[in-house]
């Protein structure tokens, strides 16, 4: 008696609230709204691209071929192939058009397993270390005015990147909107802050700054080892290219929107990423450049005096809309692996007055900050981007498998075979060729860390276990309660 009464009061309440939320004229469904359109889907890919890593990578890009030339080459070889993966999502995500990722793509080519080992992974380790990495290189760019001439103590820096991981959280919580248009300001933030770096660039070339580039090539360490972990640098400033295909249920007119957005986001950045590069050797040498705490602050304090303040203060502007996308985009992947029961339910719960996967985000927060305490930034580049290279490489396999296994699905875009055929062999490059040249024992880690993902799907998704469920609910209802979270509608296709 007493829970019929109660369920009948939410049901007035939530009544109450739905009708003091819906704005519009049309029906609200409890779903995640279609709100972003084609300028916010290209400020997406670029704002989440370029965050630190251009800022951070060209050290640990350079370090590894030892020249300007070849260095200058693998940033246009990564470009290449990020576009290349790219346009190989932009079929997977015209076809199948649902959020998450690489998640319902290898599930709807190889079943549940390889979609659950995904999310396994890329919640406990890929995505939230990754936005660590990039609220920790907000924090030292945002932390070093303060400390000239010494680097800023390891405390102020971590504590510094959990306060921006908590307001990102919050923001994406509270509105899709909000998180968007944040989005966009921070990415023209961004675009003024590599106009400025590479105008200088080619002002100083036009002076006759050229020193640096002669004998390009001379010098160089050129292996396989060093070329693909050099490519792992490269590859980690482009993470993000495949940031839309996580949202593809709130875009608007997915159909056009998601390749558009690609197609002018992916090759913009390249340019710019070129540019920036030769900017910075017009300025520095190969030695200089290694030397460097933050390149682009190097940059601007020989460049831009005495306003080379304007340098961490963008770039802190750009890492935080780096960490922005990654949030927003991130969170639908626990929403929607939570909505397929491979998480728990309540991760797939949406907020009933905002429309957006509260219990998801704030989750994937969490996370981040625990990964925030170790915090060293290359360890983390090199083990994250070879757990990601996994999935991506088994994403594009299942492209190529569902041109034989799904014909019946409708392809409003179809790219050449041998496009998905090269992204999927460099992708078994780059997983093998570190584990060949320098095995750590921490591949080994990682590898077993992902298979470990078996022995929780065989006890919590395929025998469903009933402590579990009896230990969670309590937990789930009051976290409803907590949050004003519901499930979502399923949608009628």
């Amino acid at each position: 008696m007493g829970k019929e009464s109660l369920r009948k009061r939410k049901g007035e309440d939530n009544a109450k609230e739905d009708g003091e939320s819906i704005q519009s004229h049309e029906p609200q469904t409890m779903n995640l709204q279609k709100q972003v359109g084609l300028i916010s889907g290209i400020c997406m890919i670029v704002g989440t691209i370029i965050g630190s890593g251009i800022f951070v990578s060209p050290k640990s890009v350079l370090a590894n071929v030892g020249a300007v030339g070849p260095c200058l080459t693998i940033w246009a070889a990564c470009g290449i192939l990020a576009t290349l993966g790219a346009l190989c999502f932009a079929e997977l995500g015209t076809m199948i058009t649902k959020s998450g990722g690489e998640y319902p793509y290898l599930m709807e080519a190889f079943g549940p397993i390889p979609a659950f080992l995904f999310s396994w992974t890329s919640l406990l380790v890929t995505k939230p270390s990754s936005f660590a990495i990039i609220c920790l290189s907000f924090a030292e760019y945002a932390s070093a005015p303060f400390y000239p001439g010494c680097d800023p103590p390891q405390v102020v820096i971590k504590c510094l990147a959990a306060a921006a991981i908590v307001i990102i959280t919050i923001v994406n919580s509270l509105s899709v909107k909000l998180g968007s248009y944040l989005q966009n300001f921070l990415t023209a933030a961004k675009m003024i802050i590599v106009t400025i770096i590479i105008v200088s660039g080619i002002v100083l070339l036009a002076q006759g700054k050229t020193e640096n580039f002669e004998d390009s090539f001379k010098d160089s360490k050129v292996s396989v080892s060093s070329i693909s972990l050099a490519f792992y640098n490269g590859l980690w400033a482009y993470d993000g290219w495949n940031q839309l295909n996580y949202i593809t249920e709130e875009l608007k007119n997915p159909y056009r929107n998601l390749p558009l957005s690609i197609i002018i986001g992916i090759p913009l950045v390249t340019v710019c990423y070129v540019l920036i590069n030769i900017s910075y050797f017009t300025v520095m040498t190969s030695t200089e450049l290694l030397q460097s705490q933050a390149v682009a602050v190097t940059f601007g304090d020989r460049v831009l005096y005495p306003a080379s303040w304007i340098v961490p203060l963008f770039v802190a502007f750009s890492t935080i809309g780096s960490a922005n996308g990654t949030c927003f985009t991130a969170g639908r992947l626990v929403y929607v692996a939570g909505r397929e029961g491979h998480m728990l339910k309540v991760l797939s719960y949406i907020s009933v007055k905002r429309l957006t996967p509260a219990p998801a985000i704030i989750f994937y927060g969490a996370i981040a900050i625990i990964y925030i305490i170790p915090g060293d930034i290359d360890t983390l580049i090199n083990y994250f981007s070879f757990a990601v290279w996994i999935f991506y490489g088994l994403t594009v396999l299942a492209l190529i498998v569902m041109r034989f296994t799904r014909k019946e699905l409708r392809r409003p875009i179809r790219i050449p075979i041998i496009i998905p055929v090269i992204v999927t062999l460099v992708s078994i490059l780059l997983v093998l060729a570190p584990i060949i040249s320098a095995p750590e024992l921490a591949y080994l880690y990682c590898v077993l860390f992902i298979l470990s993902g078996l022995i929780v799907y065989v006890l919590f998704v395929h025998f469903k276990f009933n402590w579990p469920q009896k230990i969670s609910k309590p937990i789930t209802m009051h976290l409803q309660m907590l949050l004003e979270v519901v499930p979502a509608e399923e949608i009628a296709e």
